[in-house]
């Protein structure tokens, strides 16, 4: 079997080429949306089997990383697709007449009230890894489903990476965010992982979500990861819970 260089020993072979696949993914050989190089061009590459690649790619493909086109070939996946923009975000509409059916997502809009630079707290430097004296990015926004305000977001960024984003470039960008971080500022999420509890709202959030002090909030904390495990946004949201739920789908 032949060797892969800087690839672990004792990993599967497939898995030290979606590895490798990974690195000109993260060294931007391939952007996002666009194809990868054929299965029998990956093989030639990497001196593997077609098999080996094939089983790679599904492997990339199952972590949202690359998409398969049926007839078209293997792209690297975006957040500007309808299937990708919104994996992140898990809240879903109580039955009701008129609410989407299942599989359909619910018409969202989004207000952005603030973004601005400063020094991170502590807790935010640590989650995103920014070193002593390092800036972030304050982002708040509120989301609106049907027009009501339903999540209220704290966001934090690493301000070396996003220079030059504001309020004004985050509005008038029509995409998701994650869209606008990967075609402008070359920042893909690629993975996420979330703490949920109850919480309270304070003054500001019942003002901004028209709920009454006190009244019950989902909190939902979210740090988004680039490749390399590599974590690049902090995200903490109050979800309004009245006629929406969080849902998610185990196994």
């Amino acid at each position: 079997m032949p060797a892969v260089p800087d690839a672990p020993l004792f990993s599967p072979l497939y898995r030290q080429i979606a590895a490798l696949i990974t690195r000109s993914l993260q060294a931007s050989e391939w952007k996002p949306g666009e194809a990868i190089p054929s299965e029998l061009d990956l093989a030639a590459r990497y001196k593997v089997s077609q098999g080996t690649v094939r089983k790679a790619i599904d492997d990339l493909a199952a972590g949202n990383l690359l998409v398969r086109r049926q007839g078209k070939g293997t792209y690297v996946s975006t957040h500007a697709e309808e299937q990708t923009q919104f994996r992140f975000l898990r809240l879903a509409p109580d039955s009701a007449p008129g609410a989407p059916k299942a599989g359909e997502r619910e018409p969202l809009s989004r207000r952005f009230l603030d973004c601005r630079r400063q020094r991170a707290p502590a807790d935010v430097a640590r989650a995103i890894g920014l070193r002593g004296g390092e800036a972030a990015l304050q982002v708040r926004r509120l989301l609106y489903f049907r027009g009501q305000a339903v999540v209220l977001d704290d966001i934090w960024l690493s301000a070396g990476l996003f220079k030059g984003l504001t309020s004004t470039r985050l509005s008038a960008y029509q995409g998701p965010m994650y869209g606008l971080f990967e075609t402008e500022f070359g920042v893909r999420m690629v993975r996420a992982t979330e703490q949920i509890r109850a919480v309270v709202a304070d003054a500001t959030a019942a003002s901004l979500l028209e709920l009454a002090p006190g009244a019950p909030l989902l909190s939902v904390e979210r740090v988004a990861y680039t490749y390399d495990d590599r974590p690049v946004e902090l995200r903490r949201g109050l979800y309004d819970t009245r006629t929406h739920h969080y849902r998610n789908e185990l196994g």
